[in-house]
């Protein structure tokens, strides 16, 4: 559904952009099943050269953050559809945050080998799921809608 008017070529690949931020992120939780299964690694291969400079910047992940939330949500200049997949971005890079937090506090549990496992593997598989399917449904021209997250975007983005 494309809510307020049509969308342009140029908009729907600058959307779908803001979404390689949780999709870096969330690569770490990926270990196990990348370990595990070393041919899916070859689909993030691509991912590579930016995985080094995410990794290699100190607080890159802090300052891309604040700079889309700054340059491109809060700007009314900005066409609707873009701060919508930005602002997503950003709540599934909290997301993944917060998933990250309960995994800290799953690790201090002894003999939680297998459930972190377990939990690496499902908060990876997830993220690139909604990922694949927002970075599908913005080249459409569609709004992604995920149950729970979409709700917070329409609160935040005017």
């Amino acid at each position: 559904m494309s809510l307020r008017g049509s969308t342009t070529v140029p908009d729907r690949i600058f959307a779908s952009l803001p979404y390689l931020l949780p999709l870096i992120e969330v690569f770490a939780f990926g270990q196990f099943l990348l370990n595990d299964f070393p041919f899916l690694g070859i689909i993030f291969l691509p991912l590579l050269p930016l995985l080094r400079i995410y990794y290699g910047v100190r607080y890159a992940g802090l300052i891309i953050f604040f700079a889309l939330w700054l340059l491109v949500v809060r700007n009314d200049k900005i066409s609707h559809f873009i701060r919508f997949n930005t602002m997503q971005a950003i709540i599934l890079d909290i997301v993944i945050f917060l998933c990250s937090i309960l995994t800290d506090i799953v690790k201090l549990v002894p003999g939680s080998g297998f459930a972190m496992q377990t939990l690496y593997t499902t908060i990876f598989m997830g993220i690139v799921v909604t990922v694949v399917y927002s970075v599908v449904q913005s080249l459409m021209g569609r709004y992604a809608e995920i149950p729970a997250i979409s709700d917070a975007v329409y609160m935040q983005v005017r």
